[in-house]
């Protein structure tokens, strides 16, 4: 038996069927889906880190839980822009996009140009995952200069008027973490957020109006 199989058939028997209601009910595509929890999966992923191939073969069964493994196991290092584009041609649901971007994707060599390509590509999925990297690099890249950041404001503004749901959550998002990451960047994602405002659709209007709201509330903590 192949090291694959053998934790498929683990996650078989972590199955909980009684769950793809509750998973449903999130806008989360159950019909490949086991119904594990993340925690749990996190947990097992513990035993099969930076294992490559194995994360590979998982992708490959088309198992829900077995994607979302796999991006918590693959090895980073070893992931290849062709790689990145397979992936990301399946997406079908929002959480395993999520997942991908930020226990993977955005700790890849190619995140950044990534971002940049995905954020301007048609597909709703492919789309999100772009400014899923913008937000999820906000929050786990420490080194990287603000520059880097106030260069995703553009692609924020201009898709800000894209009216599908997952899509404008993540610029939302996007927006949102960039300017919660520091006070100069705040300044930069508000004057982003008043100009998304004026475009006036409503996609638009709500990304500003959200976003303006939580930079309100949002305090930095003190070194």
């Amino acid at each position: 038996m192949s090291k694959c199989s053998d934790v498929v058939i683990q996650l078989k028997k972590l199955s909980r069927p009684e769950n793809l209601a509750g998973m449903a009910r999130f806008g989360i595509d159950t019909s490949k889906a086991l119904a594990i929890s993340i925690p749990t999966l996190r947990k097992m992923a513990r035993k099969y880190k930076k294992q490559h191939e194995l994360a590979l073969a998982l992708w490959q069964t088309g198992i829900h839980e077995a994607r979302v493994l796999a991006t918590m196991i693959d090895d980073p290092a070893a992931v290849t822009d062709k790689q990145m584009e397979s992936w990301v041609s399946d997406f079908y649901s929002w959480d395993l996009c999520d997942q991908c971007c930020s226990n993977l994707f955005d700790k890849t060599p190619f995140a950044r140009r990534k971002a940049f390509e995905w954020s301007k590509r048609t597909e709703e999925y492919v789309k999100r995952a772009g400014f899923t990297l913008m937000a999820t690099l906000s929050v786990h890249d420490k080194e990287s200069s603000d520059k880097v950041f106030i260069r995703f404001l553009k692609p924020i503004k201009r898709e800000a008027n894209d009216g599908r749901n997952f899509v404008k959550k993540a610029v939302n998002w996007a927006l949102r973490q960039i300017g919660k990451r520091n006070t100069s960047l705040k300044e930069h994602a508000i004057r982003t957020a008043e100009e998304i405002r004026k475009l006036n659709t409503p996609s638009a209007r709500w990304i500003a109006s959200d976003a303006l709201r939580e930079f309100q509330n949002h305090k930095f903590r003190r070194a």
